[in-house]
This record gives structure tokens, sequence and C-alpha cells, in this order.
């Protein structure tokens, strides 16, 4: 087992053997500052699991749906993904030498990544799609892993898989202490996520939704394959989420983490549903300990969510204020 995995699993491990708070009991939630934010969540999960309560939520409906990118890990200064893809796609033009004139290949061949961040969620999947386009799922799955292994974060200098945030491991593992089933619902690829959401946040293969390439089966060598096609299949990001959620989980969710605007349909969709809703937006303010950012971000912009966030009763997360660690500790 790698680092990334060790000290995140450490991290579940602990907290998944502690349940709701009580007098006498460690607190569930460590990393999180006392205040209305905690005081929230702790009594969201409280009336939702009371028996008997009139907010009672029977097991099988306590679902939470979390965004990926900047709600459970770094997302600045520019999402994991890109920089894979960036990566990725220097290995694919020395292979196909024809794609280097295409705009979006020279911009990021050329170091412009303003120009990839610019295009459209569904263009950049396509430029992704069209980069991996006739290997197999397992081999896909071997290059994200094997990049995780030595990919570093320019500014932290750690791996990214290390650059998720301690509250929410631990707030994760509260929920499903208290029965919930947590699904990461993102607008990243989901075979980019899938191959290590389980060692990093505890959440299996089968609950990630994400964006999608078209797959095609063909026998190869005799064996039954599954090969990545140079076509979009579905964008899981802003209204492309409550429609990935339906698809892929088939119930609406009861509480919803986001911290973009690319979460705005997710929040309001779940949190306009019938009984107990919560809805909480991770705000980014801590340009010490991680970075600052909001209404004038290129990655993870956030203005119509943290506009309207009050009049939904969405919860506002301020990373400075309530939270007193960001990532996981690391022995010197």
């Amino acid at each position: 087992m790698n680092s990334h995995s060790a000290s995140a699993l450490i991290a579940l491990a602990l907290a998944a053997i502690l349940t709701k708070p009580a007098v006498g009991q460690v607190d569930p939630l460590p990393s999180w500052n006392e205040g209305v934010t905690k005081k929230a969540i702790v009594e969201f999960v409280g009336k939702v699991t009371k028996q008997g309560g009139s907010d009672y939520v029977p097991p099988a409906e306590r679902i939470a749906a979390f965004d990926n990118d900047g709600t459970l890990w770094c997302e600045h200064p520019l999402y994991v993904q890109i920089v894979f893809a960036v990566d990725r796609v220097r290995a694919f033009a020395a292979k196909h030498p024809e794609v280097k004139d295409q705009p979006l290949f020279k911009a990021a061949l050329g170091g412009d990544i303003q120009a990839v961040l610019s295009v459209s969620a569904y263009d950049r999947l396509q430029f992704l799609a069209t980069s991996h386009a006739g290997m197999t799922s397992d081999e896909f799955t071997t290059i994200v892993e094997d990049w995780l292994k030595t990919a570093r974060h320019p500014r932290f200098k750690r791996p990214y898989t290390e650059l998720v945030y301690q509250p929410m491991l631990e707030l994760l593992a509260y929920l499903r202490a208290n029965q919930f089933k947590t699904f990461i619902v993102s607008g990243g690829g989901v075979e980019f996520m899938r191959p290590w959401t389980a060692s990093v946040y505890g959440i299996p293969p089968e609950q990630v939704v994400g964006s999608s390439v078209k797959l095609k089966y063909e026998l190869k060598d005799g064996q039954p394959t599954l090969f990545r096609l140079a076509e979009i299949n579905f964008v899981d990001d802003k209204a492309g989420k409550p429609v990935g959620i339906q698809q892929s989980i088939g119930r609406r969710p009861i509480a919803a983490f986001g911290n973009s605007d690319g979460d705005y349909e997710m929040l309001r969709w779940v949190t306009s549903g019938p009984g107990p809703r919560f809805g909480l937006i991770v705000h980014h303010t801590d340009a010490e300990r991680e970075y600052a950012y909001d209404r004038k971000a290129n990655v993870g912009r956030l203005v119509r969510a943290l506009d309207e966030a009050p009049e939904r009763g969405w919860l506002v997360m301020d990373m400075k204020r309530d939270w007193n660690v960001v990532f996981p500790r690391t022995n010197p």
C-alpha cells in the first residue's frame, strides 16, 4: 500500500469507529471547528437517524452526494484530470503527430493551459477521449494508477491523492457510521476516478458517478474486452448532475455537498425534495493553507450558488473559519 492510501485509510478507520457525538464520546469530526457549520451537520444527522422522530429517514434512503474537485480534494491551480490529460497528450502526440495541429492539442502541447480551461467541459472530455481512444478500460486504469504514483502538486509537492481534505474524510466516515451511503457525483471522468476512490475516500467504484466516454465490446485474442472510443457518452456537470444521479443511483439524495456553480443544479435538485434536506458549499477562503477563490476563478468559479445559498437554505462552509486542518498530516 502506498503512502497516500495508508494515510487516508488510517483517517477513515479512526473516524469510522465513531458514531454520533454524545457526552463522553470522542468527537467524530475533530478537524471541524466548533460553530454553526459543524453544529448543523451533527443536528441534521441526528434528526434523520432518530427512530420515531418526525424527520427520521430509513437507512435505504440516506443517500449523500459529494462533488469531487474542490469539495473532496484540491482543484487548484488546475483540475487534476487536466494535469493528467496534458501529461498524457504529450505521450499521445509523440505517437500521433497528426494531432499536433489540432487547436486544443496545440494549446496543451505549447503550455497554453488557459486555452484548455476556456473550452466547455464537453470539449475537454472529448480532448481526453481522443488521446486515449483505442485502449482498453483496464489499460486506462493502469495508466491512471501509475500516473498518480509519481505526479506531484506544483505548490505542495505532495501526491494529489494526499491533497484530499481531512475534514471531508471525517465527514464521509461519520455519515457512513450513521448508515448513509456516500456517492461521488463529479464532472470528472468516471474512469479516471474509480481506480482510487475506494482507497482514498472509502467510496467504491460503483458509487462514483461522473462523465464518461463510449465503450465498445470486442473480442481481443479470444477474450471479451472493453475498448474506449473517441466519443462522449455523458457529461456529468451542471444540469447533467441530477440526470447522472437519477440514471446511476435511482434515488434522490437527501444531502449534497459542492463548491462551485457546477454543483448548483445538483444542490437545487437534492434540497428541493420532500422531507429533511441538507446542502453545503465548501467556500475556499484560505490562501495560506490552500487557496482563496470564488467569483473570478477560472477553476471552481462560485457565483450563483453563493448568491442564492441563503434563500435556498444551503450552508456555506468557510474553510479558514471552519477547518482546523485542511490536508491529512503525514509523517516527517
